[in-house]
Order: structure tokens, then sequence, then C-alpha cells
């Protein structure tokens, strides 16, 4: 490792209880999407006092906000975020599933680990421009509501991430690798109905059920599956049935729903027809409904430049070792659940890649992932989606996965919400935050790799980005 590169790497080492600390923080107070208050104020804090120029309220979001040090060019920008999920409320460090409070919300995308982890690799960045007294700036941008809500995307509405050089990030999961590939473009719309309460035997002629009109709605987008193309999605949630009494005629109802589609003007066009299911349910039952666009993120367009790049930074780092405790707590997690393919993007689409990773997982019993999965660059896809997206279609962006969760993990799962909060997760987050870094050192130094990176992006995005999300739409949580 070169001496440069050394400066943030090292800096982050000897500030590491700090960004430990503020991912602990953020795991005991979980917000939702676009709820992050408390996040927001702790991370604004943090920012000031590690000399950080702070602007808040970013694109006219209240839990958007960012961190900038430096000037001039090249402007990197490290992407943070700090939403949770509901219904995952968990104590940490335990291997039952166990309700820290009943109900409520938790970490279990890890995103209090991502979070900390970006703002520990600007941290190194800004030693590193500081000591040398390189031109550049490096910006943390805290981006909410990942989960629900696209915060980046309606960043993006705004033309934010046009004026980078690039962008970076990383994501917990359950192996050391670089991502690739392309993703799911997603729109989430809330459909509300208003009907009319009545007895449901005594009274029946005169009420409208709302509940009708989600249900009818439902029906005919199952109808709807056979007539759209292969790789689209529609996901749907019922956030309100109308009350609990059978006997009443609900007079309110609600279902969220997701459309998704590789390309953001085919799920514009997907959308367009659950709208007028929603309109003819309406019809069919006499309830007015109201709809609220909710969110809308762009599919991923990748860079194997900038993508190579990381994974370099990945190759000079030591890998983290564990204790014998923290495998104790490992397994006893992994016990917890059915691990079903073997790891890492490579070995799903390799042969020779997944021999070796075959070999380092053990046949896949190891609780931990404990290597650096080999490379792979081409062009592959994920059903999911993120806002990621759509920052990769304004600058050249990539991202890495580091090991904080046990093997084979569930996402979204109570066991990544119980290790969030120990020391494994602690070191593959401090193992992520060097490894973006030292590709931010390799970006304001070598001025070559940033102009084939920049080539790359060009030649990728020359179509143009569709922005999901109407002009007249702002960021807002989902509300029953």
């Amino acid at each position: 490792m070169d001496n440069l590169k050394k400066i943030a790497v090292d800096s982050i080492e000897e500030n590491g209880k700090i960004f430990t600390e503020l991912s602990d923080k953020i795991w005991d107070n979980p917000e939702l999407s676009l709820k992050e208050y408390k996040s927001t104020e702790i991370y604004v804090k943090l920012l000031s006092e590690l000399g950080f120029e702070v602007e808040e309220s970013v694109a006219g979001i209240p839990t958007a906000f960012l961190g900038k040090w430096g000037s001039g060019r090249p402007v990197i920008g490290i992407l943070g975020e700090y939403d949770a999920l509901s219904g995952l409320s968990q104590v940490g460090g335990v291997a039952e599933r166990c309700e820290l409070v009943k109900g409520g919300a938790g970490h279990g995308c890890g995103h209090n680990l991502l979070g900390a982890g970006s703002l520990a690799a600007a941290y190194g960045v800004m030693q590193y421009l500081k000591r040398t007294g390189r031109e550049g700036t490096v910006i943390f941008y805290g981006t909410p509501g990942e989960e629900g809500g696209a915060g980046k995307a309606f960043m993006a509405k705004e033309g934010m991430w046009n004026s980078l050089d690039a962008a970076i990030t990383w994501h917990p999961g359950d192996c050391n690798e670089v991502s690739t590939g392309s993703c799911n473009s997603c729109i989430q719309t809330l459909y509300k109905f208003r009907g009319v309460a009545s007895h449901a035997a005594g009274d029946p002629e005169n009420g409208r059920s709302a509940l009708d009109a989600v249900e009818l709605m439902n029906v005919g987008v199952q109808y709807l599956r056979e007539h759209m193309k292969s790789d689209a999605r529609i996901h749907y949630s019922i956030i309100d049935g109308g009350g609990f009494s059978p006997n009443v005629v609900q007079p309110k109802a609600s279902v969220l729903y997701m459309v998704r589609s590789p390309l953001v003007k085919d799920a514009l066009e997907l959308q367009a027809r659950v709208d007028k299911i929603a309109e003819g349910a309406s019809l069919m039952t006499d309830c007015p409904h109201e709809k609220v666009f909710i969110d809308g993120c762009s599919g991923t367009v990748t860079n194997h430049t900038l993508e190579g790049a990381i994974y370099e930074n990945m190759k000079l780092l030591s890998l983290p070792t564990y204790t014998a405790e923290e495998w104790e707590l490992a397994k006893s997690l992994k016990a917890t659940y059915k691990t079903y393919s073997l790891p890492t993007i490579a070995a799903e689409h390799s042969a020779e890649a997944r021999a070796k990773v075959e070999k380092l997982t053990e046949g896949n019993t190891r609780a931990i992932n404990d290597f650096l999965s080999p490379l792979y660059l081409g062009d592959t896809f994920s059903p999911g989606s993120t806002d990621v997206g759509d920052v990769s279609w304004q600058t050249p962006t990539a991202q890495l996965y580091a090991a904080c969760f046990t093997a084979g993990a569930p996402g979204h799962s109570w066991q990544n919400v119980s290790i969030g909060r120990t020391s494994i997760a602690h070191k593959g987050m401090l193992y992520a935050a060097k490894a973006l870094a030292m590709t931010a050192v390799d970006l304001f130094e070598n001025a070559e790799l940033l102009a084939g990176i920049k080539e790359e992006f060009a030649q990728r995005t020359k179509d143009g980005y569709v922005c999901p999300i109407p002009k007249d739409e702002y960021a807002k949580p989902v509300e029953m």
C-alpha cells in the first residue's frame, strides 16, 4: 500500500471507535424511510465535529444532508444510508428471535453500518486531502429512504449527482466482493379507496366497501400478470383493511403497489395499466380512490473500470479475522436458517469461480465468509431495486459488499439485525470503509483511471436518463 492510501487507512483505523459507536447509535434508534429524524441529528452533529461543511434538507428532503470537505476537482461522492425496516426489532448479539420493542423497527438491511462505514471512508479521504494539500473535494451524502422513499432518486430529479466526477458506496452483505451488473427499476404507488360504512347485515344496500375495491383491484392485477413482460414484477401489500369488525361495511382501505421492470420506460407503461385497474375497481364498487405516488428508482448502470479499481484496493487490504467467541455466535446464528446456494456473484456466473468459492467455504458450511471473492465483471442482473441506480445514471458509480452478516443469512431478517450490533459487523464495516477510501485516493491521483471510468460511463448512458419521478412529486413517507 502506498503512503497516500496509508494516510486514509490509518485515519480510519485510529478513529474506528467513532464510527462503530455511530453505527450502534443508529442501530439503537431505528427509523423508517424518510422519518430518520434522530439519525439525521446524530450524523449532522458528528459531521460538524469532524470538520465537514454541512448542508441540511438537501433537495428539499428533511432527512437528507451532506458533509463536504476540500475544493476543486475531482469531486468524489460517498453515499450513506440509515433507514430501518418495520417489524424487525431484535435484541442484538443473540441467536434467537427476541424483540427489543414489540412490533418495532430494526436494521435488517444493515443501514446502520452502511452510513457509518461510508462516513468513515469520507473521513479517511478528508485526512488524505488535508495532509497532502491535494486539490479535490470529497462529499459524504446522507441519503434517506432507500427502503421505501428513494431519496437518491428524488435528489437525482434535482440533478444533484451531475456535478460529481464519480460516486462510490457499499452495502453490508454475507461476503466480500464487488457488485456488478444492473437491476430492476421500480415505481411504488399507494391507492386509497373510500367507501360508505353501514351495518353489514341490517343495511348492506347502503354500504360501499372500500375493501371490496382493494380486493377487486388485486384480482385485476393477478390477471394482468399473464400479459406483461416476463422480466417484470408486481408486488402489493394491503396496508389498511378497513377495520376489525366484519359486521361493518369497510369505509376505507388502502393497498401499496410496487411495479418493477429493467427499464424505467417499461415500468412506467406497466404502471399505467395498474392505474387503469384501480380505476376499474373504483367504478365496480362505487368507491372513489386517491392515487398517491410514493417513489421511483432506476436500474443501476454498471462501470467495470471503477469496479476493477475497487477490487484492486480490496486485495491490498488485510481481511478481518475473528475471535473464537465471534465464530461461535456466527455458527449459532447460521443454525437458525437454511443456506440454499453458494455466495458471491462470481460463483453464480463463473464455473471457475464457483470451484474456488466451494473450496473457500468448505462446501458452504462456514459461518462467516472470511475471504475475498474472485472478481467477476459481466452484465449480470438482479431482480431487486435500489435508488443507487439513479445516481449511476448521472455519474460513474460502483459499490462493494463486505461480510457483516453470517454466511447465507436471509435479507431483511432478524438475524441481520442481531449481528448488526456486534464486533463481527463492525469489522466488515471498517474493511469496506478502508477499501472505499483507498479507491477515492486512486480517483484523485490517477487522472488516466478517472478518464477511463468517465469514458465507459458516457458509453453506457448514451441513451439518456429517464427519471421515474414526475416533476411535481416530492419525497414523502408512506402513511396509512
